[in-house]
């Protein structure tokens, strides 16, 4: 395991896939880039417990960094993994309406992706749904042919080696527990010692607000985490879903509903809900933190944000106790789904910014500070768009450091 000492141009605080990303870039500009993982291992909470899509930039905002990133992002990825032979397939998705009521917003989905220059999108009538996928059910959908499928734990692996070919190093262990000016740079202290730093990069996720602190800065937001549950299908039922299976989400949040996605070793899994998680790394219900709690109820947007979706709230909560409540959903979108096909699977905790209106932040949020730059929202779709978010902060990184 690499040690820390020395200096470099700029420390990553974060070995997810944004951090890894972001690190990648900097070092193919020739930069002297130290990563500081605080796990044992990459890629070990939101880039490693997603449910493994490459999106395709049909749900963003057209002009958003959200749709500009992800678009570009996803066909770098594709191009990485077919480089590195990391297992991916172009499999397409249907996002499948059920009532009338969701038509707009299949309407608006569908000028979403022609605005952001989406290949192949093609409306569904109810009849033509089977042709792509037999077993699912509505009254119109989308066909989105760019989406695909990726093991995203063996991309941050490539990630991180491409950083050490080209002199960089990515330490584990390394939780950042301080920063701290020194002349015109910084002290980056970890739980593997100190070392000297020109610039901080702050990919930390699930700590980005905590870590944006420790530089002296104000983020302005507050991380709040939601836990992701999954069930899978039984190897037996698996034939019920050909590809990716959506439903029309909801405008109000940046949660995308309850869908089912074939992965690409074969399984097919169902999910995630959105629970508040009771502590930031709180993958199970038995997982609580008081501090990460207390953190929770002192900021005021939380209980602006729960006064006006209270009810969607326990409903979460309603859905994952109640196995019953979780198939009924999945049913909407392919009604042969019983409760004995599906079995529990595992849970990804995502990291949301909340502001202190109780908006929830929908997209990307990168802030300049004092010799650092903190990522403070990069939820889904940023893995599928690390390379270019990545691409996007080392060129911001390279002017705060009066580089070419």
């Amino acid at each position: 395991m690499t040690s820390l000492d020395g200096s470099c141009d700029v420390a990553v605080a974060g070995g997810g896939l944004v951090g890894l990303g972001t690190a990648m870039a900097l070092a193919g500009r020739g930069l002297k880039v130290t990563v500081c993982e605080a796990e044992d291992h990459v890629a070990a909470h939101q880039s490693g417990h997603n449910s493994g899509v490459i999106h395709s930039g049909l749900y963003y905002k057209p002009g958003s960094l959200k749709a500009r990133l992800c678009v570009e992002g996803a066909r770098a990825l594709y191009r990485f993994c077919a480089e590195e032979g990391i297992a991916h397939q172009r499999c397409g998705k249907l996002v499948v309406a059920i009532r009338p009521e969701e038509l707009p917003r299949l309407d608006e989905l569908e000028r979403r992706g022609s605005a952001n220059g989406l290949d192949g999108v093609r409306r569904l009538r109810a009849e033509e749904i089977p042709e792509i996928e037999p077993h699912a059910a509505g009254i119109a959908a989308l066909h989105v042919p760019e989406t695909g499928i990726a093991d995203y734990p063996a991309v941050a692996r490539a990630y991180a080696r491409r950083i050490e070919v080209r002199g960089g190093r990515v330490v584990t262990g390394a939780r950042v527990l301080g920063v701290r000016r020194d002349g015109s740079g910084l002290v980056v202290e970890t739980a593997r010692g100190a070392f000297a730093a020109s610039l901080l990069i702050n990919c930390a996720g699930l700590q980005a607000d905590r870590v944006a602190r420790l530089c002296g800065a104000d983020p302005g937001v507050h991380v709040l985490p939601f836990r992701g549950e999954y069930y899978q299908l039984t190897s037996e039922r698996r034939g019920l879903v050909r590809g990716l299976i959506y439903p029309v989400p909801d405008p109000r949040f940046p949660f995308l509903g309850v869908h089912l996605t074939r992965m690409v070793s074969g399984g097919v899994e169902a999910g995630p809900n959105a629970v508040l998680a009771l502590k930031r790394e709180g993958y199970r219900w038995r997982d609580v933190s008081l501090r990460d709690f207390a953190g929770t109820a002192a900021w005021p947007g939380f209980w602006r944000l729960a006064a006006r979706y209270w009810r969607t709230g326990a409903y979460e909560v309603r859905r994952s106790l109640l196995k019953g409540a979780f198939v009924r959903d999945l049913q909407r979108l392919v009604p042969e789904i019983r409760p004995a096909d599906l079995h529990r699977a595992g849970s990804g905790v995502r990291a949301q910014a909340l502001d202190a209106q109780g908006r929830l932040v929908d997209d990307f949020h990168i802030v300049r500070g004092e010799r650092a730059i903190h990522v403070l929202n990069a939820p889904s779709p940023a893995a599928t768009a690390s390379i270019r978010i990545g691409e996007e902060i080392a060129a911001m990184a390279v002017a705060a450091l009066g580089r070419d």
